[in-house]
């Protein structure tokens, strides 16, 4: 029919593989019609679906919540300019906290590596929940004492090693 697209044409024109429409279609991001053939045929408005994917994949926005997004958009119909706005306007708090994120591990990353600071508490990205911090960085004390081996794996019974 005019204005379809076969898989491949969607594929090349996207940038996607087929097998990731294929994925995307099973995951009912996308819809095809198929032919008296059996051919998949996609209606031209599925680029712009193909390509709110992608940008959220780079986001790391999960494909569940594209698809819930998806499933408020009108059905039987073109989504409208104002429909595609409504849809990114559900996102934007998101995104803000994730700019915000992003900035800050951006601002404090590079002092951070290696300023041996990571396990006493005075990092900006340190772990809160890192109980073991206060025993220094390396090996960590995860359980009570383990039995020294000698060579070939033979337990040396009575030899306290605490360190994994």
């Amino acid at each position: 029919m005019a204005g379809e697209l076969m898989v491949g044409e969607l594929a090349g024109r996207s940038g996607v593989s087929v097998s990731a429409l294929h994925f995307y279609e099973r995951k009912g991001l996308i819809q095809s019609v198929r032919t008296t053939g059996n051919q998949r045929r996609y209606d031209r408005e599925v680029l712009r679906r193909v390509a709110l994917i992608q940008v959220a994949q780079e986001l790391g926005i999960p494909l569940a919540e594209v698809g819930a997004a998806f499933a408020e958009l009108p059905k039987g119909k073109h989504p409208t300019r104002n429909d595609w706005e409504r849809l990114s306007g559900k996102w934007a708090a998101d995104l803000d906290r994730r700019i915000t994120l992003l900035h800050k591990l951006r601002d404090s990353l590079a002092k951070c590596i290696g300023c041996r600071r990571l396990s006493i508490g005075r990092c900006s990205l340190f772990n809160t929940g890192d109980h073991l911090a206060a025993v220094g960085s390396g090996p960590i004390l995860l359980r009570g004492p383990v039995p020294k081996r000698e060579r070939g794996g033979r337990r040396i019974s009575g030899s306290p090693d605490n360190q994994v």
